[in-house]
């Protein structure tokens, strides 16, 4: 279905981002990765996908950008334009999280989420839009979360910046409504990743519970279903963003979280 696009993942060497990574790669998308990980396991992992799937891949990109840096940034898409010819479908998943009460947060925490969690997804954004609308085909996919609908205390700066990439997503869209490039958010209630598993432990031992039991405490509070979110599950979702039938789902923040939004 994805046969001869190329998609750009921020944050794909763990996690969500890897994810999907090996949902487009099974859909015959060749791949760019980014992240702090171990690179060669996520390539290895995303060629599996593919491979599985039918569709095996012969080369996966690989840039290691600091998405606080715009530099580092504009020297990333540069690599997709030089080595693959651009971006067709641009995912910008990458993120970090701090917790503290607003009076105690420290300013340069606050800097770097924005950095990271907003500003990084403006600037892949507006160098890969060009050449989306020059082949008048684009993929815009902002990983936000359900915190960019609703709030919670301790999280002012991923909140606040999950809240903006809601809103950067729609303004794309907008822009781009009379085009063949799509714009949208997907937001996720808690993903059962490598840090959430690491709360789940944490709380285990904190609270002398099993780790059902923590796990049902940590949902518990916020996600009715009682159930984590899988990578899988995402992927799933931004391969139909990717396909004819998500042409006309334009500037959506789409929620995929346990019924968390719905309280």
């Amino acid at each position: 279905m994805l046969n001869g696009k190329i998609a750009l993942v921020t944050g794909s060497t763990s996690g969500i981002g890897l994810g999907l990574a090996q949902a487009l790669a099974a859909q015959g998308a060749t791949l760019i990765t980014n992240g702090f990980g171990d690179a060669d396991a996520a390539r290895k992992a995303i060629a599996d996908a593919a491979a599985r799937a039918g569709h095996p891949v012969a080369q996966i990109g690989y840039h290691g950008a600091d998405m606080s840096r715009a530099s580092e940034i504009e020297a990333m898409m540069q690599y997709a334009e030089s080595t693959f010819g651009g971006v067709d479908i641009l995912v910008n998943n990458a993120g970090i999280q701090y917790v503290a009460e607003i009076q105690d947060f420290p300013t340069d925490k606050w800097d770097s989420i924005i950095a990271i969690n907003l500003t990084s997804a403006f600037h892949t954004t507006r160098l890969a839009l060009p050449g989306m609308r020059r082949r008048d085909w684009g993929r815009i996919i902002n990983i936000a979360s359900v915190h960019g609908l609703v709030g919670s205390v301790g999280k002012s700066a991923y909140v606040a910046a999950k809240h903006g990439i809601v809103g950067l997503t729609k303004v794309t869209a907008l822009e781009n409504a009379q085009s063949g490039v799509t714009a949208n958010a997907i937001c996720p209630g808690f993903v059962l990743t490598p840090l959430v598993q690491k709360q789940v432990d944490d709380r285990a031992a904190r609270d002398h519970l099993s780790g059902e039991e923590a796990k049902r405490s940590l949902l518990g509070e916020k996600q009715p279903s009682g159930e984590f979110v899988t990578p899988e599950q995402l992927g799933a979702l931004a391969v139909f963003l990717c396909s004819d039938a998500g042409a006309q789902v334009r500037g959506a923040a789409w929620n995929m979280d346990g019924g968390w939004a719905a309280q």
